[in-house]
């Protein structure tokens, strides 16, 4: 009897640790299981879908990539990439729109353009079903997800995609010889302030340093944050914060800050680069890639900070897909994949561009992402942070038109020394005068 019952016993001790080691290994696999569905939380990959579409873009190099890429998680779905110049994609894709045939399943557009295209009924709205993008808001910020938007802001005709920040390239050896603050963190704040910022130019001008390529960057680009009309037309490029980098501008003139020519596009710049004669660039988060294509022995030497005196900006491309496509479920596919996958981005932060969705911005292999031409500078991870400083704005018809009114009166306000504030007033005048029509028509369809 008590053999039985200590046999009985060692069954029952086994039976115990069996069963612990399989809730063990069955809750190891619903973790690796849930580690799965975190990966995709945002969206899923559905390899069943079915196609063959036509997407237009402006980037052969890029997109080929991708689409070898993409086609390892979605077998069945066939992407005929063509390849069209920026303007001619563009215009095209609004003649064959209007036309109500001839478009692409998916086209790649910028977001200055993105107005050509609003009409109700000529591109799918995101946040209907199928797609329900309004899910994906969370994950960026106000200013990318609303750029996207149709001009009445009702309808999301693209995902947020790349967002190129507003940064300040440098050389850091010619900072660091001038006797000015060399790291990049140390540099940006010291451009913050005005003093700072004219001292460094008057230091780089007294050596024959060119500080820009372009005379009046700083309130250029600070127009292009808070762009041209708000969402009742009224005029947003006259305020305190242009009448002072307007005055900023015309001393940086008088010190002879800048050629008046483009330092990586015009030979008369590249050679001045090459002597070491233009000690910084204002451009966006493209700009690193830019600057090592045309000056590749300089490596090492750039480094990259936030733009002086408080302001940035943002650009960009993205992805619509117009309502006359009969492929719009392996559009979406593929738009989903460019836009919110770890593989795609994992390609496309080689090419220097810049993701502005938060679960892909948060990943360690992002943050540490490093630009040996920069110096092993971790580049994104600062695009990232300033990313989230670029302001709200409108992008609207009319912002063509009155680009040619107000740079056209910036350059009257410089060459005559006219009063800043008195400039500015008089370029809303005639921005306002000029596009009366414009405006009231645009109020009309907008019911206004």
């Amino acid at each position: 009897m008590n053999r039985k019952i200590g046999i009985l016993l060692i069954l029952f001790i086994s039976f115990l640790v069996f069963a612990g080691c399989s809730k063990k290994e069955t809750d190891n696999q619903k973790g690796k299981n849930s580690e799965k569905e975190n990966d995709n939380a945002i969206f899923e990959i559905n390899p069943n879908i079915e196609g063959e579409i036509v997407y237009w873009t402006r980037s052969a190099n890029i997109f080929e990539e991708l689409v070898e890429e993409f086609n390892k998680e979605y077998p069945n779905i066939k992407v005929n990439v063509v390849v069209l110049g920026g303007g001619e994609l563009e215009d095209k894709l609004q003649t064959t729109l209007a036309a109500g045939s001839g478009a692409p399943d998916l086209a790649q557009v910028g977001v200055n353009s993105l107005h050509r295209f609003t009409t109700e009924g000529l591109l799918e709205d995101l946040l209907q079903p199928p797609y329900d993008a309004g899910r994906f808001q969370q994950y960026v910020t106000d200013y990318d997800w609303n750029r996207w938007k149709s001009l009445d802001g009702k309808r999301q005709l693209a995902l947020p995609w790349d967002v190129t920040t507003g940064v300040f390239y440098y050389r850091q050896d010619i900072y660091e010889q001038m006797g000015l603050p060399s790291e990049p963190e140390e540099l940006g704040e010291y451009l913050q302030d005005t003093e700072n910022f004219m001292n460094a130019a008057k230091t780089l001008a007294a050596n024959d340093i060119y500080m820009y390529d372009w005379r009046d960057l700083p309130a250029v680009q600070y127009g292009d944050s808070v762009g041209y009309f708000d969402t009742d037309y009224n005029w947003v490029r006259n305020d305190d914060k242009m009448a002072e980098l307007l005055d900023v501008v015309k001393q940086g003139i008088q010190v002879g800050w800048a050629p008046q020519l483009s330092g990586l596009w015009s030979d008369e710049g590249k050679a001045l680069m090459k002597q070491g004669k233009i000690a910084s660039l204002s451009l966006d988060s493209w700009g690193a890639r830019d600057i090592k294509i045309v000056l590749p022995e300089q490596e090492g030497k750039w480094r990259v900070t936030k733009r002086p005196l408080g302001y940035t900006n943002g650009g960009g491309t993205s992805f619509v897909i117009p309502a006359q496509s009969q492929q719009k479920d392996a559009a979406w596919a593929f738009m989903q994949w460019m836009t919110l996958s770890e593989e795609s981005w994992k390609i496309l932060l080689e090419h220097a561009v810049q993701p502005t969705f938060t679960h892909i911005t948060s990943l360690p292999w992002y943050e540490e992402f490093t630009n040996e031409y920069l110096g092993g500078q971790q580049e994104f991870k600062l695009y990232s942070s300033l990313a989230e400083t670029i302001p709200v704005r409108r992008y609207t018809a009319l912002d063509g038109p009155a680009w040619n009114i107000y740079i056209d009166g910036l350059n009257k306000a410089i060459e005559n020394n006219i009063d800043s504030k008195t400039a500015l007033s008089q370029i809303e005048s005639n921005v306002l005068k000029e596009l009366a029509t414009e405006i009231e028509e645009l109020k009309a369809e907008e019911g206004k």
